[in-house]
């Protein structure tokens, strides 16, 4: 991808370790953000206590360039702090948390949800999921998997594929009232707001930790038809993205609120200003796939997205762990999301990579900090600095937990149950 980039290390992988473990002692400290040099990062210096300032301390400090190129601005990051330093001050927030004096979206690491596999548990070593009824589960699921402690897995909307199921996925239909042992398990899909067992599956999956299986939207399988053509090129004259076609009064209230601050293209058909609710190819050439059908704006929504600074994410719904796919891909397209959303939503993204709403007394203040970020290269490549210097936090787990991961992870918990032998509930 054009956000990765190869990066040196000075020391070998024991001495930065051994680095890294003096700045958390406080043997070493980081001068602020404002001395360092804008042509070479700054070296570690001792001093009596650890301070890791970053760009993101200090936006708008530095003269105002309404940049476009996204090459140049991570450049200019790369100069100013870099990937040491960033890794320094999440380590160090990491500590923090660990303490209870920060909040918990700094961690550095990533989940270690597969690595507690329990091979011991698994009793049936292979297991058929037959996907039934009409559903939004994407065709690209379908496929046999080799799972963690031997486990195979065939996954399929399909009866001639399993013709022998030992689960049975609904998903938008209520399953079976009763099961008697020797037919298959009942699983249950709802990643609506309103999530809700149905009180007859012996397997719910949700998107809260809670459930039995829980499922995030940050994976591939949401999207993996649509076009990923990612621009190095940022607009100056509209700051924000915005695309709904389902026209809530009070997300459109707040979006129009919002983006009446600051300079924007709506796509879609709420609060369209862009001419028409299919205008993205005729903007956005390079978004072209080679299908023949009509094209439609949500077809080509991660491309367009990508030239623009920002996106604007609003959830239907806040509640809590409730992260759909309007923020993961924003992600993936290289802008940074304004997020409306669940109080948690540090759960599921890395550090520093969105604009958290919540944490700003109003709108004004919101649309003043992202006029301001706008202009700050520095700061806003720091929104990148996740996928470049490999600091997914708990992105790390969400993605281990996401819709790409489920039929593993659901014919693991059937093969535990012992898949159409277990009892019946």
């Amino acid at each position: 991808m054009l956000f990765r980039k190869r990066i040196n290390y000075v020391f070998p992988m024991l001495a930065s370790a051994a680095i890294l473990l003096l700045l958390l002692s406080g043997y070493f400290e980081l001068p602020s953000i404002s001395s360092l040099s804008t042509t070479h990062p700054a070296p570690l210096r001792a001093g009596s206590g650890t301070r890791f300032p970053t760009a993101l301390d200090s936006v708008g400090s530095r003269d105002r360039d309404p940049f476009t190129s996204l090459l140049e601005a991570f450049n200019s990051w790369d100069a100013a702090v870099g990937c040491p330093r960033i890794r320094a001050k999440l380590a160090a927030d990491a500590n923090a948390t660990a303490t209870g004096a920060a909040e918990p979206h700094a961690s550095i690491t990533g989940g270690a949800a597969w690595s507690a596999a329990r091979c011991g548990e698994m009793v049936t070593r292979h297991v058929g999921v037959l996907v039934k009824g009409w559903t939004w589960i994407p065709d690209a699921l379908d496929g046999v998997y080799t799972c963690r402690c031997g486990v195979s897995c065939v996954w399929s909307k399909s009866a001639a594929a399993v013709d022998r199921p030992d689960v049975l996925l609904f998903e938008g239909a209520t399953p079976p009232p009763q099961r008697m042992k020797g037919l298959p398990l009942r699983a249950y899909l709802d990643l609506e707001a309103s999530r809700k067992p149905t009180g007859f599956e012996d397997i719910f999956i949700g998107y809260h930790a809670d459930d039995d299986v829980q499922v995030t939207y940050a994976g591939k399988s949401f999207h993996t038809s649509r076009s990923y053509h990612i621009s190095i090129e940022k607009r100056n004259d509209a700051l924000i993205y915005w695309s709904s076609s389902r026209c809530l009064p009070h997300r459109d209230k707040l979006a129009k609120d919002f983006l009446s601050l600051v300079p924007h293209h709506s796509f879609g058909r709420c609060l369209n200003n862009v001419g028409g609710p299919d205008m993205a190819l005729s903007m956005y050439p390079v978004c072209s796939t080679s299908d023949s059908g009509t094209p439609h704006w949500w077809d080509h929504l991660h491309c367009a997205m990508s030239h623009y600074k920002f996106v604007l994410a609003i959830e239907n719904t806040k509640t809590e762990s409730y992260v759909t796919e309007k923020l993961f891909y924003a992600l993936e397209a290289g802008s940074v999301p304004i997020y409306f959303g669940t109080s948690n939503v540090w759960d599921f993204v890395p550090p520093n990579s969105i604009i958290d709403a919540s944490k700003f007394s109003s709108l004004k203040e919101l649309a003043s900090y992202v006029r301001t970020l706008a202009n700050d290269p520095v700061a806003y490549a720091e929104y990148h600095a996740w996928r470049r210097c490999g600091v997914l936090g708990n992105f790390g787990r969400a993605r281990e937990m996401s819709l790409d991961t489920l039929p593993c992870r659901l014919c693991e918990v059937a093969s535990k149950r012992g898949g159409k032998s277990a009892d019946a509930l």
